[in-house]
């Protein structure tokens, strides 16, 4: 396999990469409260997500990853990481945040942070494996119980 990890632009297939995500994020349902926030997204709503973020692709040639990054400061914070059910466990992942952490370094920040929910261990494990540490724990609005965490990978 001959993977490739490019920036969307003109032409990207947003259809497409809401569908990847669905298939992605699928086994959340049910287990996570409240729901992904990608339940109240359509295709056009990633496009405009993508005017204020960098979207990085996975391919193969077929789309089998991505992931939306966005500067805050000193900090890039990654979002709506997805690899494809398929394709988990090859890699992908890690090459997509591979390439965050160099776009990261050329635009001089110094850390990558993320949030993952509570209930997903098995993203925590991931992550960790990855360099990340958590660094806290935060709540939805409504919810009196921690219900994401937040971790940090300095650079």
């Amino acid at each position: 396999m001959t993977l490739r990890i490019t920036e969307a632009g003109p032409g990207t297939d947003w259809p497409a990469l809401h569908a990847l995500l669905t298939r992605a994020f699928g086994f959340m349902e049910g287990r996570i409260n409240p729901p992904s926030s990608l339940t109240r997204m359509s295709p056009e709503c990633l496009a405009r997500k993508a005017e204020d973020e960098t979207v990085l692709l996975a391919t193969n040639p077929n789309l089998i990853g991505c992931l939306f990054a966005k500067a805050q400061g000193e900090t890039l914070y990654l979002g709506k990481i997805a690899i494809d059910p398929g394709h988990q466990g090859k890699g992908i992942g890690r090459a997509l945040v591979t390439a965050a952490e160099t776009r990261a370094r050329q635009n001089g920040q110094t850390a990558l942070e993320l949030q993952t929910r509570i209930e997903l261990t098995e993203n925590h494990t991931a992550f960790t494996r990855l360099g990340f540490t958590k660094t806290a724990e935060t709540a939805h609005p409504g919810f009196d119980r921690p219900t994401s965490i937040t971790i940090r990978k300095a650079l």
